[in-house]
């Protein structure tokens, strides 16, 4: 079976691009009041919630349809980051109720954009000849 590493890349861009969709459309109905809250308690300014949006709901959107892949996966990558120290730093070294890392999922999402940031996202995207692909 011959290797087909832009089929892999596609694969790769949608699951991250959808699961965190899935994660970031609910704070369009649901509003960023929670995590203005939570931002003004740690003495960070409100407005920064807005930044979820971008990167829960713009930056996967980019990510899926294969649009300068790379910045959208760094920002992206960004975004978990932010979400770890702010919401999750407490569990950095724990394990989960049922065996593993408990912050996994944040974990799958975070490597899984840094790998899109250093191979771009392959042939099977909109954009795939600027350097930012």
């Amino acid at each position: 079976m011959r290797k087909n590493n832009d089929l892999g890349l596609l694969i790769l861009r949608v699951t991250i691009g959808v699961l965190m969709l899935l994660h970031g459309i609910p704070k369009l109905s649901a509003g960023l009041d929670f995590i203005k809250s939570m931002l003004v308690e740690k003495g960070l300014p409100g407005f920064i919630a807005y930044g979820v949006l971008i990167g829960e709901i713009l930056a996967p959107l980019v990510i899926l349809i294969g649009f300068r892949t790379r910045i959208a996966a760094a920002v992206y990558a960004f975004n978990c980051l932010v979400a770890i120290l702010l919401v999750h730093s407490s569990e950095l070294f724990s394990m989960g109720e049922h065996g593993g890392w408990a912050l996994e999922l944040i974990g799958l999402y975070f490597f899984g954009s840094l790998a899109l940031f250093f191979t771009g996202g392959g042939n099977i995207a909109i954009s795939k000849n600027n350097k930012w692909d």
